[in-house]
């Protein structure tokens, strides 16, 4: 169908898409990231569908009528906000599970490399540990399905591996080049909130938070709780890259950090009444010295929880200007398995700022690039008065903060700009990095389990006069010399490597144990904690 064909259709079909937008009204439990049942009954028949069925069965030339009617909800959906989303019925359940905080399936990562599936973790304690499964393990099938031997999408090979709790799939292996056979049975697997917590100096602990699903204050609890065991008084609580998720855990969280029945945050829209989030309980760090870490990545809930302290002037918020969206969610599920994430209202931190960034209705390409624009302008490496445009508020101490694009940290650190690896070559060189540490790993798997801390995994990569060859070489094979790079950007590789062999060792703690030993926000962090 040629594109003055779908020109024609198009109004009518997002008219109608329109239509239907103005029956949704069955609002869901939570307002960042709920979901629930059908609001439509199975019976129900939209225009949409009709119009839909018609196209596919009378009009002149083949039509791909799924992508056609996404594209006109889309399109209607587009002319609202930046954050109102059609969610189609295959992408759903991942999303969910998200946010959930589990999935069924048998708790392994694994990777493409070149044709080849390899187990590059297994989870302890997890149905393929169970089995038997073991990192580096060759996957050659699932239940019958051919996976390695020819280039194959991660995402299809994890559908052979999902699937409900008790339920079995049966899998050939190949292990030091014997083949091996074993059958998993599926269970519930965790999908973890809390990428690390641990004591990072004497009385200091470091929690970094990746989500707020339905089981991060949970999580955050348990932590909390065995770190103040362990002696921790101060805490820095790392929301870099934290994209947001369920507006309840981020308000329980900031619930242990504040006293009395303070405000968190409040929510308010045309068509919902304002509704006040307060602190309810006597919380476990009240005040201990306290330093947020954000970024230009910290979004939605993340800024929830900094706007709070920062209100209240109960943290000292260190890093670069957060994204900027203060725009609330609730999620509609569709009668036919798919789902709208829709804009209800919008929320206020306690002195009354809203953080959404601006936005034009329609033009999504240009807030989506709003970001790219921080780095453009040098905002990013220098800190910038565009940042403050906003209206401005004072903290219940009196100080100075802005509202109307993100939460502008107390401490600006710069993004470490010197000599950066080419922007159109790092998913290139990050690729190679993954591949080389699990490889590094497993050519030196018996004198690294003799590694126990993060200092000792650094000395011994440092002291391994191989590792440099052996990243130019996987390099070389992917058309990358890295005797161009600079010596710092050499040794940026050299880090990142060691971080990435981390992860093979302690999992998503290790590698950030590792990136912690030369992350200058993280050692200015330490150093405003002496303070």
């Amino acid at each position: 169908m040629n594109q003055k064909k779908v020109q024609v259709w198009l109004p009518v079909l997002l008219s109608v898409a329109l239509m239907i937008g103005m029956f949704f009204g069955y609002k869901l439990k939570d307002n960042m990231g709920s979901y629930g049942p059908s609001f439509f009954g199975k019976a129900h028949r939209t225009s949409l569908q009709e119009i839909l069925e018609l196209v596919k069965q009378k009009y002149v030339d083949s039509v791909n009528v799924d992508s056609l009617g996404y594209n006109a909800i889309q399109d209607v959906m587009n002319q609202l906000d930046p954050h109102s989303v059609y969610i189609p019925a295959g992408e759903l359940q991942i999303i969910n599970e998200d946010m959930q905080g589990n999935f069924q399936g048998v708790g392994i990562e694994f990777g493409m490399i070149n044709d080849t599936a390899y187990v590059l973790t297994v989870l302890p304690k997890g149905p393929a540990e169970a089995a038997g499964m073991q990192a580096g393990d060759i996957i050659i099938s699932a239940n019958d399905s051919l996976i390695s031997g020819k280039k194959m999408d991660e995402k299809r090979i994890r559908k052979f591996f999902r699937g409900p709790k008790g339920s079995e799939v049966h899998v050939k292996l190949l292990r030091n080049k014997q083949p091996k056979e074993i059958t998993i049975q599926r269970g519930i697997i965790p999908i973890k909130s809390v990428d690390a917590a641990y004591m990072i100096e004497p009385g200091v602990g470091f929690i970094r938070l990746n989500k707020f699903s339905s089981t991060t204050y949970e999580e955050f609890m348990e932590n909390l709780e065995r770190l103040q065991k362990e002696g921790m008084k101060k805490l820095i609580l790392d929301l870099r890259g934290n994209g947001g998720g369920m507006l309840d855990d981020a308000v329980q969280i900031a619930d242990e950090f504040l006293d009395g029945n303070k405000e968190i945050v409040y929510t308010e829209g045309k068509s919902s009444p304002r509704q006040d989030y307060t602190a309810r309980r006597p919380g476990l760090f009240e005040t201990g010295k306290l330093i947020l870490l954000i970024d230009e990545g910290s979004a939605s809930a993340s800024e929830v929880l900094a706007g709070a302290l920062q209100d209240w002037d109960r943290a000292t918020i260190m890093g670069r200007r957060s994204f900027g969206k203060g725009l609330v969610q609730d999620q509609y599920t569709l009668s036919d398995g798919s789902a709208i994430r829709l804009t209800v209202s919008r929320y206020y931190t306690p002195v009354g700022r809203s953080i959404q960034k601006p936005y034009v209705h329609g033009d999504n390409a240009n807030y989506k690039n709003e970001v790219s624009e921080r780095f453009a302008k040098g905002e990013i490496y220098h800190g910038d008065s565009s940042a403050h445009h906003g209206k401005q508020y004072k903290t219940k101490g009196g100080r100075v903060v802005y509202g109307g694009g993100g939460i502008s940290p107390d401490i600006y650190i710069p993004f470490d700009s010197v000599d950066m690896i080419p922007k159109e070559k790092k998913m290139q060189y990050r690729d190679i990095l993954y591949d080389a540490a699990f490889f590094y790993f497993l050519n030196n798997k018996t004198l690294l389990e003799k590694v126990k801390t993060p200092e000792d995994l650094q000395q011994f990569t440092s002291n391994d006069v191989s590792v440099f060859p052996f990243l130019k070489t996987l390099a070389a094979k992917d058309s990358l010399n890295v005797d161009l790079l600079s010596s710092y950007q050499q040794q940026m590789l050299k880090q990142y490597f060691t971080s990435m062999v981390g992860r093979q060792l302690w999992r998503s703690e290790g590698y950030i144990k590792m990136k912690n030993l030369n992350d200058p926000l993280v050692k200015k962090a330490l150093e405003e904690m002496k303070k």
